[in-house]
């Protein structure tokens, strides 16, 4: 994908340091981070640096294989779980995390005590998990464009475009797909508070690639649905349990329900990594609940062109702040992966021993 004609990925590995774009600083610059250790990767990811089911996938791997190169080789193996653990612990509730990390550490101890060879196993490893990020959320709009008609009004929810991967997205994937084919969409965005990822970044994404859209609060899409501006509704996931029930963006299990109630269908997009076999419903997902302050305060960019943040609450107001919520399966008409569309009760097949 392209900013002003230069092509990017979200993340990437370079001379042993992990770059990424700056997501916290988009759209109103376009900044690159480089984390020379794990711990400066860790800090992105739970600073949301970077965000994205697919992106922090691949950012933990990369932080894991930064780990594997600066590892002393007398405490090698006790360093690299340590430097696994801390990335881990960053972001509980997305699936692409653990997937990442684990794939690297499985690399590394399939070389045994031979430690060059693990170091550039560990490199390895964390290159395919973002190569095969990308190649999947590719072929996730390959598969979804077919549900998306000429002249269709299409909602998402927060961002699930290549910011949230390492490249294509997964909700936006079918629709940059239909776009190139010659459809014509409007897409819907709604600005998911509290953090405005759909407000500044799917709108971003989508002004980059030419789509036509339109940002709307997040209390008014079941009026738009109702008004019958929007025909379809597409949303990514952070994990998908083995029955079919989607941990997501706060605010999608209320997008579900008013696409239930307007008779207008709910897809989910995702890569099969994003699937948890061993986690059997959404009542076993750890949610993460964020500091309160992501809802009693804000940044953005003021009109003397200044990046500053603001209180939105009285002062000693407490906030509560969950950042997923989760949608059961019943509600969903099909889940997109780079295998194809398949109903929710088939996608713990699809990971099945792993």
């Amino acid at each position: 994908m392209k900013i002003d004609g230069v092509s990017y990925r979200t993340v990437w590995l370079s001379e042993g340091r992990v770059h990424l774009l700056d997501q916290n600083r988009l759209p109103y610059a376009v900044e690159v981070m480089q984390c020379g250790t794990p711990a400066e990767v860790a800090h992105a990811i739970s600073t949301m640096v970077v965000r994205g089911a697919g992106a922090i996938g691949a950012t933990g791997a990369y932080g894991v294989a930064v780990a594997a190169l600066q590892a002393p080789e007398a405490t090698f193996h006790a360093q690299l779980a340590h430097d696994a653990e801390l990335l881990a612990r960053t972001r509980p509730t997305a699936q692409n995390l653990f997937y990442g990390i684990q794939r690297v550490l499985d690399a590394v101890e399939a070389c045994g005590d031979d430690l060059r060879a693990a170091r550039e196993a560990a490199v390895a490893a964390a290159q395919a998990v973002a190569d095969e990020d990308a190649d999947a959320c590719e072929a996730i709009g390959r598969h979804g464009e077919g549900l998306l008609e000429d002249g269709m009004g299409v909602a998402t929810h927060c961002n699930a475009g290549w910011l949230a991967f390492v490249d294509w997205g997964s909700a936006l994937s079918p629709i940059y797909a239909a776009h190139r084919g010659g459809k014509r969409l409007h897409v819907w965005a709604d600005e998911t508070r509290p953090r405005g990822q759909g407000a500044r970044l799917t709108a971003f994404e989508l002004g980059q690639e030419g789509v036509p859209h339109a940002v709307i609060a997040d209390g008014s899409l079941g009026a738009w649905m109702r008004r019958g501006e929007i025909q379809a509704m597409i949303v990514g996931s952070d994990r998908i349990a083995a029955n079919g029930d989607v941990a997501n963006k706060i605010g999608t299990y209320m997008a579900a329900l008013a696409a239930r109630a307007s008779g207008i269908p709910f897809y989910v997009a995702a890569p099969t990594t994003t699937i948890d076999p061993d986690c059997p419903s959404g009542e076993h997902i750890p949610i993460e609940e964020r500091s309160g302050e992501e809802l009693s305060h804000t940044w953005g960019w003021s009109d003397e062109g200044r990046f500053v943040r603001v209180r939105t609450t009285p002062e000693g107001t407490r906030c509560r702040n969950l950042a997923f919520d989760v949608t059961p399966a019943g509600l969903i008409a099909g889940i997109v992966t780079e295998r194809g569309v398949v109903a929710p009760r088939e996608v713990g097949s699809l990971r099945s021993g792993g």
